[in-house]
């Protein structure tokens, strides 16, 4: 790596090339070989999920999760408008409107104090978004969700190894979303799995992954031959994304420490700065064990973000800041509609900046970046 301190910087625990070559010995390259197998074990085992299934990406989780649902032209989906693109998309794709809801001032969240008013006769699920790995007030959001018959389906692409009151992020909904993006903590280039935890769905799910076949049950010997079922599409990830992915599972504990590390050195840096009001650091809520997925500051009114941007660019320090939100997307407003004001949504959005952040990442790196945040500040 050469002197620049790029945005992020994939990892490679040092055995993922060697699973690949394994992969292509045993003759397996379609998916649903013995590595996709080791990853579904792993995250069943780790996140007490019903049925781990991986997907090409966690946009094609969220799409078999509204295909699960069997959302319908009209239905309405309560969901931040802080998000990416996806988690809209998933139910657009189906006829689903997404209602968009504000966000919490402290974790940028969806607000659970929001949800309830937001609900009609058309409301078919609640889509919480994890926002930097940071688990939402789920007990409340699984309470409302119970009270009005409501799905759950969490937006967990952030969540990986990250935690709310003990339990994984993902496995406490009805269904739950991984992403393996080169970005994320733990990866396979592009990747995603579905993690159900209702029982009633994992029969389905399995056949809406197999392009709406239960091709799954005839490898299992449970039917002598398959046939189509029902609508479905080709969510598999290849054989070779799962050797990736499986390299970095047996090393995500380990992985997420040293994130976990570099995430606390960047917070204590940056006490001082939020001490003179120049910006806020992320607020981890006692009942949320995050996983260090990314660094933000919030910066105060009256610092033009552009600028900080450039003065880190200019000493080859590479950030950049979040999600346009949806609501007010060309997309979002012709398939959407808002709830209340989003004043919280379009504050954050407009000051947040994120830093540099990955495995490997030194002290000395991260030095230079509280440096010239202070000279970009005037500090």
């Amino acid at each position: 790596m050469n002197k620049d301190i790029p945005f992020n910087w994939p990892y490679m625990t040092g055995k993922e090339l060697y699973y690949i070559a394994e992969a292509h010995f045993n003759g397996r390259l379609a998916g649903d070989g013995p590595f996709t197998k080791r990853c579904h074990s792993w995250l069943e085992k780790h996140t007490g999920c019903n049925k781990a299934l991986l997907t090409h990406s966690c946009t094609g989780a969220l799409e078999m999760a509204a295909l699960l649902l069997d959302v319908q032209p009209g239905d309405e989906i309560i969901m931040p408008s802080y998000t990416f693109v996806s988690t809209a998309n998933a139910f657009v794709l189906r006829g689903g409107i997404p209602v968009f809801v504000d966000i919490r001032e402290d974790t940028l969240n969806l607000d659970e104090r929001l949800i309830e008013g937001a609900i009609t006769s058309k409301t078919r699920a609640i889509v919480p978004v994890h926002y930097a790995g940071v688990a939402c007030e789920m007990d409340t959001i699984m309470a409302i969700s119970k009270r009005y018959g409501l799905k759950v389906v969490e937006d967990a692409a952030q969540g990986v190894m990250a935690t709310y009151k003990t339990r994984a992020l993902g496995s406490i909904g009805d269904l739950g979303t991984y992403s393996f993006h080169e970005t994320k903590n733990v990866i396979a280039g592009e990747g995603g799995a579905l993690l159900v935890n209702h029982p009633d769905l994992v029969s389905r799910a399995e056949i809406i992954r197999e392009k709406g076949t239960d091709r799954s049950r005839f490898y299992r010997g449970e039917v002598d031959k398959y046939t189509w079922q029902e609508v479905g599409s080709s969510f598999l990830p290849g054989e070779l994304i799962a050797a990736f992915l499986w390299a970095q599972l047996e090393e995500a504990r380990r992985i997420t420490q040293e994130r976990l590390a570099s995430w606390q050195r960047y917070h204590d840096r940056f006490e001082s700065f939020e001490s003179i009001g120049v910006l806020r650091r992320p607020i981890v809520p006692e009942s949320c064990q995050h996983n260090a997925h990314m660094y933000y500051v919030l910066l105060a009114p009256g610092i033009n973000r552009q600028d900080v941007i450039d003065e880190l660019k200019s000493n080859l320090i590479y950030s950049v800041f979040h999600y346009v939100p949806l609501h007010s997307s060309p997309a979002g407003i012709r398939y959407g509609r808002t709830h209340g004001t989003l004043d919280v949504t379009d504050r954050k959005s407009e000051s947040l900046l994120r830093l540099p952040l990955w495995v490997g990442i030194s002290e000395d790196q991260q030095d230079k970046v509280v440096d010239v945040m202070k000279k970009a500040l005037k500090l």
